[in-house]
């Protein structure tokens, strides 16, 4: 069954704002005349341009009739002029004389109201105005939900220069009138004009550069167009520049991991301006830098390499190198870190890998988005087509087949999740993926509006079993402070596409005013963290809450009307993000980004805060669009070469994750990606991640068969407080080939896609057969996970009803080694 979103019609309801509470420009607020409502009322001084503003909250956008009540006592007419939003909707409008100025009438103009915050201002058009009492504002409905026809015929008008493109294009109609248009390029806003404009010219360009422009048409409620043809038009070269600039001075290195060398230097100087900074690592180009910083990923633990840099501009003019410095890398660093080591393609002759899931088996589904196919990739790089998603379509920009994602009830009940673009608009949807094959499409949720651009299309499954959804604007920024429209928000649905009864607003909406939301990932504590496309300053990193509004469009990043809506825990410029997929790891947020062009790593500090940010591959692989770990612990990137109109030339890329502290390569030891040895276990691996004992969902472990010649292996979990030993849950006839166990194993006696692995936990029933997490209730609780090497490929004597007791001490007798991981949790129900 589908979900959609409508749009209820308005109420007939009126609100009534009083004068004196509203914002006042060369007025005063007085009680000299009897008959006003509330404490008083404005008397206007006799200039032209004095205004009362007041400030006019809609759930949905909305048409209004806007009645003034006011007193003139004169015989001469004071006219206002009515303007919404900066917009004027009646000119002159007549507010008659009264008789009296106790005497109070009325005055009512119509206009329409966008989602969220309005501004409604009466400012006089003549040399004075009447006493203003009152503004009501009643809804008339139905509201319009007509968009005006796209732009056509969008042209070059004039010839461009190496920082400007003129445009022309044909007018659009509309049932109430276009009000505007917005001039787009790839997807960002670059400017606005009144919608009796059809041409006009765009600044602050760089030279040498395609740029692909469209053109969106809005009414006043707004409702906004579909694009207009689109059109490249590159810019003129820059002038003849033949000076490189001066030598970058002081390199030297800040910082270095086991897997990584920090950069440094001073900036260089040129005649017109300095674009970037080559760095080169044992003589190869390694990366670029936009600044005078980076960090140079992939490299071995305890190795010297060498360094040098050099700056060059637009025009490609490039420096001499600096004076190479030397480095070695750190034998280990701190442990429990994820640092980006070596770097190897998986697949190759990609288009534009959108969305990344990865089945229990350690194998990876992936979606291309203009094609409509999803892809098995395993980690040798065997590449297997599963099949097309049918109803996708695509927008000619940033629509078509996006995000994936699994259910932690996949190993049973094998449904696959995806959100698409369909003729209709935006959905999520399900199908079956089984023996290889898709099958059994579902749509789960309509009725979020799709666009050239600002589609959103993450997917994440959350602690709580719901599945999270990010959904753009689609180019419509009202969309998202409307709490009744899904668009520019974060939904939450049930996995057969209900609404949970927890939802803030009665509807899939969780969280609003977001532009372009698609990066998704729950930390250890199991919260949302969110990625997001700014306009044309600011992107953003958001820690989501329920029912939160985090300002667009009144707010972009830190920038414009913020006041009341939730800050960013992180901002960057558009020229240096644009970011598209989040993960999170050990709880270092992995930010992948389009237009800047590198990978962002940050970590949450203690106060919930994004700190000690590290850049990576700045420029070395293109556009990145999806950043996902593995069950290993590594990271899988897509490239996304997106802007070039060729398929097939994009690249998923393999990131081995060192984890300083973790096991050497084939080392007897047993580690997890999810948190270091001696360290807090994340509650999403406890009872607090659900809020009950039991049914827990297990963490990623990983070890190496070392010299123990394992014919198999086994895992025990025991809270071990005060040198206790009280049994968790154990794993046993885990074969002799597997060196690694996934976050989040089935439930089952028979452990689901395993080898024939067995499972037992405490307590009875269906909590017996799952992984049991850590559920003290008190102080902080030591746990260890043992792992054992056993001589025998199956533990003998162990059945279903052996007791947790019978069963370690079978897997103890079986065991030829033993090493342990330890945590710590204090989770409680």
């Amino acid at each position: 069954m589908a979900f959609a979103a409508a749009l209820p019609q308005a109420s007939a309801a009126p609100v009534g704002y009083e004068a004196e509470s509203a914002t006042i420009s060369q007025g005063a607020v007085e009680s000299n005349h009897a008959g006003y409502s509330g404490t008083g009322f404005v008397n206007y001084k006799a200039v032209e341009g004095a205004y009362v503003e007041f400030s006019v909250d809609s759930d949905q956008a909305s048409n209004v009739s806007l009645e003034f009540r006011y007193a003139n006592g004169t015989t001469a007419a004071r006219p206002l002029d009515i303007s919404v939003n900066g917009t004027l909707v009646s000119d002159n409008v007549d507010f008659a004389g009264t008789g009296a100025w106790t005497t109070w009438n009325t005055a009512t103009v119509t206009a329409a109201l966008k989602a969220g915050a309005n501004k409604v201002r009466a400012t006089t058009a003549g040399i004075d105005g009447p006493n203003l009492d009152k503004l009501t504002v009643t809804p008339t409905g139905p509201v319009d939900n007509e968009a005006p026809t796209p732009p056509k015929n969008l042209r070059k008008d004039k010839e461009p220069t190496a920082t400007t493109v003129s445009l022309a294009w044909d007018a659009a109609t509309d049932n109430t009138g276009v009000v505007g248009y917005d001039i787009y390029q790839h997807g960002q806003l670059m400017k606005k004009v009144d919608g009796t404009t059809l041409a006009t010219t765009v600044e602050n360009l760089t030279p040498d550069t395609a740029y692909e422009w469209t053109v969106f048409a809005r009414d006043a409620t707004p409702n906004v167009s579909q694009a207009s043809n689109a059109v490249t038009i590159r810019t003129l070269p820059a002038p003849p520049d033949n000076e490189a600039p001066s030598v970058p001075s002081g390199l030297r290195s800040t910082g270095k991991t086991a897997a990584s060398v920090d950069l440094a230097w001073d900036a260089s100087k040129d005649n017109v301006k300095v674009t970037g900074y080559d760095i080169y690592r044992d003589g190869a180009e390694a990366a670029t830098s936009d600044g005078t910083s980076a960090t140079v990923a992939g490299l071995k633990a305890n190795t010297a390499y060498t360094f040098k840099v050099r700056a060059f501009d637009a025009k490609g003019n490039k420096s001499e190198f600096t004076p190479e410095i030397s480095v070695t890398t750190s034998a280990s660093g701190s442990a429990g870190v994820p640092d980006p080591g070596t770097v190897s393609t998986l697949a190759s002759g990609v288009d534009v890998a959108w969305g990344l899931v990865f089945l229990p088996d350690g194998s990876a589904l992936y979606s291309e988005r203009n094609t409509f196919n999803i892809y098995r990739l395993t980690k040798s790089g065997e590449k297997t087509l599963v099949g097309k998603v049918p109803n996708a379509v695509g927008t000619g920009g940033e629509g078509g087949l996006l995000g994936l994602e699994i259910a932690p009830t996949f190993s049973s009940d094998h449904w696959l999740y995806i959100y698409h673009t369909a003729s209709g608009g935006n959905r999520v949807a399900r199908m079956k993926y089984e023996n290889g094959a898709l099958s059994g499409y579902q749509s789960l949720l309509q009725g979020i509006s799709q666009s050239k651009y600002h589609n959103g299309g993450r997917l994440r499954f959350g602690p709580d079993g719901k599945l999270y959804a990010s959904a753009g604007d689609a180019q419509n920024g009202s969309k998202a402070q409307d709490k009744n429209s899904l668009n520019g928000k974060i939904l939450r649905i049930n996995p057969d596409g209900s609404i949970p009864s927890d939802n803030p607003f009665g509807n899939a909406v969780w969280s609003l005013g977001h532009r372009n939301p698609q990066g998704l990932d729950f930390d250890s504590q199991g919260r949302l963290w969110q990625a997001e496309f700014g306009n044309s300053s600011q992107d953003e990193v958001n820690l989501i809450q329920k029912g939160g509004n985090y300002g667009w469009p009144n707010c972009e990043g830190t920038g414009g009307s913020c006041g009341g809506y939730i800050a960013p825990k992180k901002t960057w410029s558009t020229g240096e993000a644009s970011p598209s997929g989040l993960t999170i790891i050990n709880d270092y947020v992995f930010v992948a980004t389009t237009v800047g062009q590198r990978v962002y790593r940050l970590k949450i500090d203690a106060n919930s805060n994004l700190v000690e940010q590290k850049t990576y591959f700045q420029g070395t692989y293109n556009r990145l669009r999806t950043v996902e770990v593995d069950h290993d612990g590594d990271i899988w990137l897509t490239t996304t070469t997106d802007k070039d109109g060729t398929a097939g030339n994009d690249r998923i890329l393999l990131v081995d994750i060192v984890y300083s502290g973790g096991a050497s390569p084939g080392e007897f030891k047993l580690t997890s990606s999810a948190f270091a040895d001696n360290a807090t276990i994340p509650a999403k691996y406890t009872c607090a991640g659900d809020g009950g004992a039991g049914q827990d969902t297990s963490p990623p472990l990983q070890w190496g068969a070392g010299d123990t010649n394992a014919k198999g292996y086994a895992i025990v979990f025991a809270d071990v407080n005060g040198n206790g030993n009280k049994l968790h849950w154990a794993i046993w006839d885990v074969p002799a080939t597997t060196t690694s166990l996934p976050e989040g194993l089935g439930s089952g006696f028979n452990v689901p896609n395993q080898g024939g692995a067995k499972q037992k936990a405490m307590g009875s029933g269906a909590n017996s057969q799952k992984y049991f997490g850590p559920c003290p209730g008190g102080s902080t609780h030591p746990y260890t996970f043992t792992l054992y090497a056993l001589n025998t490929a199956t533990v003998p004597g162990v059945t279903s009803r052996s007791t947790m007791a019978q069963i370690e001490t079978a897997i103890k007798d079986a065991s030829t080694s033993s090493v342990k991981l330890r945590g710590n949790s204090n989770a409680g129900v």
